[in-house]
């Protein structure tokens, strides 16, 4: 928020000069970020008068005048603006006046010169030439009262300084001049001066019926009549001199009445030309499909999560954001409807944003208004809009239709005492609230003393009891604040020993030979579709660009894209991953610190590999990656855990080259290899090798516990077998490690396979042989030959049963 320093002192002028009152804003949490002159120096320029104009005798384009600028004898001034005339009074640089710096960086003197052969003793100045305006269309003309001689600098009050303040979010009170100056007032006790508003008579009894049917959206309605005003009235100086250094340009005056109060009290309103009312208004939600061409051009299309004013026949404002196009006031404009309102902040935020820009109002709406001194600012506007355009007032119509609560807050002071830091007394913090104008009453509470606060309406960040502490300290001074080391003894945070951080799976996940990338959670809508199978996406209300339109389900997006990248670029062996966020639609999700309702939002790592398997050497032949190469690498990240690889179908994955990762029982993941259809899409000259796991299964780990050493030796026997085609490793493993062994069979490993090209005997087409060679082992006691016989018998009776395997001959 920007104002400029005089305002702010009519309200409140405490003993502080420009440094220590900012130096005070910004200790008391409202940050000064910039304060700058509100014009550059100069010297020598005064108030003149033009009391004569001739044409230059030599040039056509100039004029000879002479003028009054106080100095006893009048001035002959050669000037070229084309807006010089009998009359006027303009900024005159006397001889030996320097002006603001020009490009080439150093002040413009004024001396006594001639132009085309007459005399100038002096310069008649634009605004552009004296640093208060970047444009000018010629002289700076000022006001008829203006006083002639009197300093430039003195009577536009070029010394002012400019206030530009950084606020959070939760000092919407200080959104006004007044605001700030409550502020200012009760941090040095320097007394408020508040705005006398005297409440006009109503002249006519000229109502506009309004009615509000959503008391979620409106909790107080204002409202009045004025007739036969006069919309080309000219805006006082003041008023234009105040806007435009609030950094709000001059309209009309009607809209600049609005936009004045509006930064003057904090309360936003709207003028309506009541002749292009039809019939009453009603304060509602919107409707789906209606739409709304705004002041500033723009049709938007609203829905019922949008707050609207509407008449008879179609919506007229977007409530608490902007009015609209077909009932702006313009130079036609007799009769206007003015209207201020209390809108429930949840009512307005967000609203502006999701029309891709954002209102000083909606600014203020959604932060919270003060619901209070609505008709007070009702007044207010009806007295300048009096004084300056004429016309006649109605009465005020005032609905309040909910009334805005604040529930009570307490502060216990043994609290305040061990959050602040130091031992704040009773009397102190009394002093605070009655300095903030907090109501309070005091209560015993055993040894504690309670002081219980009833926010006031201005206050919407005095809801539990750290804002009330706050309020304390900031008043008392960070300052006063006892500087010592901290006492408490510091000690990490260590992890249990079962799990591992993050930044443990990345060193684990880049010493396969990954890099990794960072990508935006939010992504084409197309990736989502394609690679994710996703049709219904999280959208983004206000995305960055347009492609990136939506939050991410899946990471295979984002590395497919990083790839094609790097292929631009001319890589050919790429090894990423990232680990990240996906946001996925989950109804079972509710609200929290840490969650939003209906949105789960677990963290993945996913890996790419395209290229050749290894760099270039001289040991091996170079090969593509494969999908076995991948199913290595994430057996090795959740090592010591064996994982299962079964087949399975995946939106982003070839049909027959795509595994789901199970770990005990659970789905963890995805490993595969690129769609064909997506590599051709994507123009990828061979397809990727992914994988996608949940990031909390890396993260947990085995702890290791002691086994003794075996005291008897394992005893290894070999199996040939014959099975069909189609049998997979892990149901000949199962049959194997779940056949009645008596718990003998440690182990089993497939070491060999046997596929003859040509017909054997006792081999279908359709058949191949394995070699599986088992482990077996009793801790207690030396293996007989009948023991293992039978734990054979009962191995190949369990083949022969789950998976038709037979001994080969």
């Amino acid at each position: 928020m920007q104002f400029p320093e005089s305002w702010l002192r009519s309200f409140c002028n405490p003993d502080l000069n420009t440094q220590q009152l900012a130096d005070l804003l910004t200790m008391a949490g409202l940050e000064v970020e910039e304060q700058q002159p509100v014009a550059p120096p100069f010297t020598g320029v005064v108030v003149g008068l033009v009391l004569e104009v001739a044409k230059h005798p030599d040039a056509d384009r100039l004029n000879v005048c002479k003028v009054d600028a106080g100095t006893g004898e009048l001035l002959q001034i050669v000037c070229g603006a084309a807006n010089v005339a009998v009359g006027i009074k303009v900024p005159c640089a006397t001889v030996g006046a320097e002006l603001p710096p020009g490009a080439d960086g150093k002040p413009f003197k004024i001396k006594l010169g001639k132009l085309r052969g007459v005399e100038s003793q002096g310069m008649l100045c634009s605004a552009r030439e004296l640093g208060v305006a970047e444009e000018a269309s010629g002289l700076h003309i000022l006001p008829l009262d203006a006083p002639v001689g009197t300093s430039i600098r003195d009577y536009l009050m070029l010394d002012d300084t400019l206030l530009t303040l950084k606020l959070t979010p939760n000092l919407a009170h200080c959104l006004s001049v007044q605001g700030v100056a409550r502020e200012v007032a009760a941090l040095t006790g320097s007394p408020l001066h508040k705005l006398t508003i005297k409440h006009v008579v109503p002249t006519i009894d000229d109502r506009l019926p309004v009615k509000v049917t959503a008391p979620d959206l409106c909790g107080r309605f204002a409202g009045r009549v004025i007739r036969g005003v006069n919309p080309k009235a000219a805006t006082p100086a003041w008023m234009v001199d105040r806007l435009a250094r609030c950094g709000q340009r001059s309209v009309s005056a009607l809209v600049d009445i609005s936009n004045y109060v509006m930064f003057e009290l904090g309360q936003p309103s709207h003028v309506f030309d009541l002749d292009k009312v039809h019939g009453g208004l009603t304060v509602r939600w919107g409707q789906t499909g209606e739409t709304l061409k705004l002041l500033n051009g723009q049709t938007v299309t609203l829905d019922e999560h949008v707050g609207v004013i509407a008449d008879e026949q179609q919506v007229e404002s977007l409530a608490g954001v902007m009015g609209g196009d077909a009932t702006s006031v313009g130079d036609d404009t007799r009769n206007v409807y003015l209207e201020a309102a209390f809108w429930w902040p949840k009512s307005i935020a967000g609203r502006a944003r999701r029309y891709n820009f954002s209102t000083d109002a909606s600014h203020r709406y959604e932060r919270g208004v003060d619901p209070a001194p609505t008709v007070e600012a009702i007044e207010r506007i009806t007295q300048l809009i009096l004084d300056i355009c004429g016309g006649h007032a109605g009465p005020v119509d005032d609905q309040v239709v909910k009334a805005a609560e604040r529930p009570p807050v307490t502060l216990r002071l043994s609290r305040a005492q061990r959050v602040i830091g130091m031992p704040v007394t009773l009397a102190q913090c009394q002093e605070v609230f009655t300095r903030l104008d907090l109501h309070y009453s005091t209560q015993a509470k055993g040894s504690d003393t309670h002081l219980v606060v009833i926010p006031p309406s201005w206050r919407f960040d005095l809801q539990i009891e750290e804002d009330l502490i706050e309020e304390v300290v900031r008043v008392i001074g960070f300052d006063q604040l006892p500087k010592r080391p901290p006492k408490a003894p510091i000690e990490a945070q260590v992890l249990p020993e079962a799990r591992r951080s993050l930044f443990a799976v990345r060193r684990s996940v880049a010493s396969r030979g990954y890099q990794e990338t960072i990508n935006f959670s939010f992504v084409e809508e197309r990736w989502e579709r394609e690679l994710a199978g996703n049709e219904n996406p999280i959208r983004v209300l206000n995305p960055i660009a347009s492609p990136l339109s939506v939050m991410r389900s899946s990471l295979v997006g984002s590395l497919v894209e990083v790839l094609r990248t790097n292929l631009s670029r001319k890589a050919d062996r790429v090894r990423i991953f990232e680990v990240g966020r996906v946001f996925k639609r989950d109804a079972s999700v509710i609200n929290s610190d840490q969650t939003v309702a209906g949105i789960d939002q677990p963290v993945r790592v996913t890996g790419l590999a395209y290229g050749p398997a290894d760099v270039q050497q001289w040991s091996a032949a170079s090969r593509a990656v494969d999908f076995f190469d991948v199913k290595g690498d994430v057996e090795a990240l959740l090592a010591p855990r064996q994982p299962r690889f079964v087949a399975a179908e995946h939106p982003a994955f070839h049909p027959g080259r795509c595994a789901r990762v199970e770990l005990d029982g659970q789905s963890v993941g995805f490993v595969g290899e690129l769609h064909p259809k997506w590599r051709q899409g994507y123009e990828l000259p061979q397809a990727p090798v992914l994988f996608e796991l949940d990031a909390d299964v890396l993260t947990q780990r085995v702890v290791p516990s002691f086994q003794a050493v075996p005291r008897l030796q394992s005893v290894y026997r070999d199996l040939a077998l014959v099975v069909n085609d189609s049998i997979t490793h892990d149901a000949l493993m199962a049959a194997i490690t779940e056949a009645p062994s008596e718990g003998l069979v440690r182990g089993a490993r497939l070491f060999d396979i046997y596929k003859p090209k040509a017909a054997v005997a006792g081999m279908a087409d359709n058949e191949r042989s394995l070699a599986v060679r088992l482990e077996l082992r009793d801790d207690e006691q030396t293996l007989t030959d009948e023991r293992i016989e039978a734990s054979l018998k009962g191995v190949l009776a369990s083949l022969s049963q789950r998976v038709s395997a037979r001994v080969r001959s």
